[in-house]
């Protein structure tokens, strides 16, 4: 369920991200194609708790350091592993795929770290993106690493909606994903949820973390690839924990 008022506010964000200037209330509306009225009542609130200010005046607003301050106390408490930002950095380098680290987010699986390929046909991802949880070979490594009981209260919760002719439409057909998985060594994907893509993913249990990263790329390049990347993959989680184990 989306609350509209909080994704409102969290788009005036993303706004200046892409603008990177000022801009008054009626600007935003106009560019948002929002009501001003209703605008105008949430750019004044944003304003009053902190979180926009006015660096130039006459009524143009522009996100306020408070938003900077807040992220980086949140990311010290639980900071992304450099270990594994450069894991994610080093695989993307060595298949020449888009890479990311990927984390549970309900029933969703959501990138938290990308590393995009430099090829020009390529899978556009972004930090904050999603994908489902169950639709995604991403995904699936994460399903892994619950047990039935936690899996089964997450099925509860998924709409098994027809994404594509490949995309997984039970819970019985989820669960023979992961077994096949399990006695492959990795997860895939064939266009389950994105069209045209495919990829792998390998799980990361990361300390009290659960994590997974996953190679994508189009179909044209990959389908076939997907063994290979996967071993990839495979020999960079081992060196990584061969390191961690030296020291």
């Amino acid at each position: 369920m989306l609350v509209r008022q909080a994704a409102n506010a969290l788009q005036i964000l993303e706004y200046f991200a892409e603008r990177l200037r000022p801009a008054n209330a009626a600007e935003i509306a106009d560019d948002l194609g929002w009501p001003r009225s209703s605008t105008f009542k949430l750019v004044g609130t944003l304003a009053a708790k902190g979180y926009l200010y006015e660096p130039r005046g006459r009524g143009n607003y522009y996100p306020s350091p408070r938003w900077l301050v807040l992220a980086e106390k949140v990311a010290r408490a639980e900071p992304l592993p450099a270990e594994l930002h450069r894991l994610v950095q080093d695989v993307a380098a060595a298949t020449g795929e888009t890479t990311a680290l990927v984390a549970p987010a309900g029933v969703d699986a959501m990138f938290v770290d990308v590393e995009e390929s430099l090829q020009p046909v390529r899978y556009f991802a972004r930090v904050g993106d999603r994908v489902p949880i169950h639709a995604s070979s991403a995904g699936r490594a994460l399903l892994a690493q619950m047990s039935a009981e936690e899996r089964d209260s997450l099925y509860r919760k998924i709409d098994f909606k027809p994404y594509s002719p490949t995309a997984p439409m039970s819970v019985e057909r989820v669960e023979a994903d992961l077994a096949e998985a399990a006695a492959r060594g990795y997860h895939q994907s064939n266009s389950e949820y994105t069209p045209d893509l495919a990829g792998v993913a390998l799980p990361i249990p990361w300390r009290e973390r659960r994590l997974s990263i996953v190679v994508v790329g189009p179909k044209s390049r990959c389908l076939e690839q997907r063994p290979t990347m996967a071993a990839t993959v495979a020999a960079h989680l081992a060196g990584l924990r061969l390191d961690i184990a030296a020291n």
